[in-house]
């Protein structure tokens, strides 16, 4: 059984979401190469798919997170559990807000120019992400 680093802040502890660009640089670089090389792996394979059973199918696989495997099984093991179980929220609420962006596009790409229609749908996935960010971590509280 190996000890667990659970150092990072509690989802609702009050503090603030912040951008770190130093950050980027604190994983290793094969950190970086795995979830570069399971990205393209899932990406290739959704190619495969559209390829033999259509693009319906193969955009299904598009929408896989591809990445987020890779990084939660290093951040649970660089960073704790705790961490990653934070970083899988944070994708839940892009994830959801994305589906707004999907709805928006889908009800107005045909009725407004596209650069409205994705602008508009950008928008809305920005507002729907953080505001769900918001409402849980109040709850939280």
């Amino acid at each position: 059984m190996s000890a667990r680093r659970d150092d990072g802040p509690a989802p609702g502890d009050g503090r603030k979401v912040r951008l770190r660009l130093s950050e980027l640089r604190r994983p290793p670089r094969r950190d970086w190469v795995v979830r570069f090389a399971f990205g393209a792996g899932v990406s290739a394979l959704a190619g495969m798919v559209s390829v033999l059973a259509g693009p319906r199918a193969g955009g299904l696989f598009l929408a896989f997170p591809a990445i987020l495997l890779a990084s939660v099984t290093l951040i649970a093991k660089e960073e704790g559990v705790r961490q990653a179980g934070q970083d899988v929220g944070g994708a839940t609420f892009g994830a959801l807000g994305l589906i707004g962006f999907a709805v928006v596009v889908a009800l107005t790409v045909t009725l407004w120019p596209l650069w409205l229609s994705l602008t508009i749908a950008t928008l809305t996935w920005a507002v729907l992400s953080l505001a769900l960010y918001a409402a849980v971590t109040r709850l939280r509280r």
